[in-house]
């Protein structure tokens, strides 16, 4: 039962080998691509229900017993993250077979997407600290040619401004786990967490988490987010979805599960540094989605945004924000696809991503139109949809702690998100048509159906809250209890 744990990354790296082979059948590659992420959906899904009646699954790698083998470790935080990851790289793999041209396909844009998400269900679901080295790069690899494919001059402009970042922080990331070895003797998460908790953290250990801070903070785009915008609005809208959904989410997570299982002594330092900065990112992404003209930069701006959002949950730390910290990390996963998706599709149709160049898109499309006027709500957290309930419990647990200046902040954040979001909506799609039918650029049609099953991920999230939130307690118990990890892991 504990090979299920290797399924989910195992399965798109096989997928996206055997997709290399056949770069110039075209369909023959979306079929397979198809085929592989919904195996890797399947897999997912059945990890997750498996840990929800089972307990944490542990796979040791080689049979060698902790903490000497590499273990891959499934609770359910890793077991959700994995299933939500698959989800959105189907809608983002099913919007890209419309969206991109063939030369793009031809040069492996599709066995790319698989390896990083191999990548990214590696980091969710690996417990040793160097292997997370190892998938963090697996997923960077892949996600360096997906940025440069196409070589336009932006596109390569922001690809080496990306590659540099990612080179200093995985520069970085190595020194602290060389700095975390020396201290404890051991790579192993839960062995670390339990080595810490006897030697105390002392002033060097939390020197070295707040390296650690810095490593995924530059990741996540934590305060130090300045070559996300570019970044991210630079390739073609299936892969930004798929960057926007899963890579800061990547990082978000690292910063979740080091703060709670191997650095939580200190919170008076460590998780007060993460708030603050969180305060931060909140401020300045949204002075940045409502003081920008171009979908682009509003739409990555806003992923700053949920970024310090939700880390906000992580700063606070009870076990009221921590839940909407998963529950809303859930949330931002699907909502940032479906509004990548949608923006995409509204430039692709328009030809440009300049507001005041587009008007009236509501005559001729509007089902687009509607979809994304739901997304747009549920990024800023409206009632009764997914982003809600998330939202009110990181409020909730901000309260808890008599944290007020970042509740406002908070709620002052998801307002101009909202602002953003109408912005985007009202220009783009009322006022007179400056774009006949005739005229556009291309249909926007293939993003209807990613956008609908999303949408109606978005909904069924909200109104299935209660159903949600029984696995979100269950991810959320290792995070308040660490122990239990501890024990899964070693005993």
């Amino acid at each position: 039962m504990n090979n299920l744990a290797v399924l989910p990354i195992v399965t798109p790296l096989l997928f996206g080998i055997l997709l290399f082979f056949v770069r110039y059948r075209l369909r023959l590659q979306m079929g397979l691509a198809a085929v592989g992420t919904l195996a890797t959906l399947g897999a997912s899904a059945f990890l997750a229900r498996t840990v929800s009646r089972n307990g944490i699954l542990v796979l040791h790698a080689g049979g060698w017993d902790a903490p000497y083998g590499i273990p891959l470790v499934a609770d359910m935080l890793a077991a959700i993250l994995v299933t939500i990851s698959s989800v959105v790289t189907l809608a983002c793999l099913l919007y890209a077979f419309y969206a991109l041209d063939d030369e793009r396909k031809r040069n492996y844009a599709f066995p790319l997407m698989m390896i990083l998400l191999c990548g990214v269900n590696g980091s969710f679901l690996t417990g040793d600290m160097f292997n997370l080295f190892v998938f963090f790069e697996v997923m960077l690899l892949a996600s360096y040619v997906l940025l440069s494919l196409g070589g336009g001059r932006v596109q390569l402009r922001e690809t080496i401004k990306y590659i540099v970042i990612n080179i200093i922080a995985s520069s970085l990331f190595v020194v602290a786990i060389a700095y975390l070895y020396s201290i404890t003797g051991t790579l192993n998460m839960a062995h670390i967490a339990q080595r810490i908790a006897e030697l105390g953290q002392d002033g060097l250990a939390t020197t070295i988490s707040l390296l650690f801070l810095a490593v995924f903070g530059l990741k996540s785009g934590l305060f130090l987010f300045f070559w996300l915008p570019g970044s991210y609005s630079a390739p073609p809208a299936p892969i930004a979805a798929l960057f926007a959904a899963l890579l800061t989410k990547v990082g978000i997570y690292c910063i979740i599960r080091t703060f709670t299982l191997i650095f939580p002594h200190q919170p008076q330092i460590t998780h007060e540094i993460i708030l603050w900065l969180a305060a931060l990112t909140m401020i300045l992404g949204a002075m940045g989605a409502i003081a920008y003209w171009r979908i682009r930069q509003i739409l990555a701006y806003n992923v700053i945004v949920s970024v310090g959002f939700i880390l906000f949950g992580v700063g606070v730390a009870t076990e009221a924000s921590l839940s909407g910290t998963v529950y809303y990390l859930i949330h931002d996963m699907i909502a940032k696809a479906l509004i990548f998706i949608l923006g995409g599709a509204i430039v692709s149709i328009a030809g440009t991503d300049r507001l005041r160049e587009i008007s009236g898109l509501i005559r001729f499309r509007p089902a687009l139109g509607w979809l994304f006027f739901l997304s747009a709500l549920a990024l800023a957290g409206v009632p009764p949809l997914s982003g809600f309930v998330g939202k009110v419990m990181i409020l909730q647990g901000g309260v808890e702690v008599r944290s007020f200046v970042l509740v406002v902040l908070g709620l002052l954040s998801s307002l101009l998100v909202l602002y953003s979001g109408m912005k985007v909506f009202i220009h783009s799609f009322w006022g007179e048509t400056l774009l006949s039918e005739g005229e556009e650029k291309s249909t926007g049609k293939g993003a209807l159906l990613p956008g609908v099953i999303l949408a109606a991920l978005v909904i069924g999230f909200g109104l299935g809250a209660e159903e949600i939130l029984s696995y979100v307690r269950q991810a959320v118990e290792p995070l308040v209890n660490p122990t239990l990890y501890i024990e899964a892991v070693l005993s």
